[in-house]
């Protein structure tokens, strides 16, 4: 299982992304990932073909919201050898605090 991190926003459009970010999501509710939004992206686990459908879809939501040009920057930690997960990956550093 991979866990993503994706920013996905225009360039050259209004100085607030925050419909552009609420439409992304929207993709995200539609796919069977599971997914978190954080303050400077939105992290998603599962299969990374999934993932990658499901970052398509979000570009396209935002040239669907009228932007000329889209910039994505994409994360991946794609561990082959035991399972992760966001939250696994979240306790695994809180135990060490």
């Amino acid at each position: 299982m991979a866990v993503v991190e994706v920013c996905i926003f225009p360039i050259g459009e209004d100085v607030s992304v925050s419909k552009y970010v609420a439409g992304c999501e929207k993709v995200l509710q539609n796919e069977e990932l599971e997914y978190s939004l954080n303050p400077m992206g939105t992290c998603i686990e599962g299969d990374i073909d999934e993932i990658f459908k499901a970052v398509r879809k979000m570009q396209e939501s935002v040239f669907d919201k009228g932007a000329k040009r889209v910039y994505s920057v994409l994360k991946i930690d794609d561990r082959r050898d035991k399972k992760a997960s966001m939250a696994q990956k979240l306790n695994s550093v809180n135990e060490k605090l």
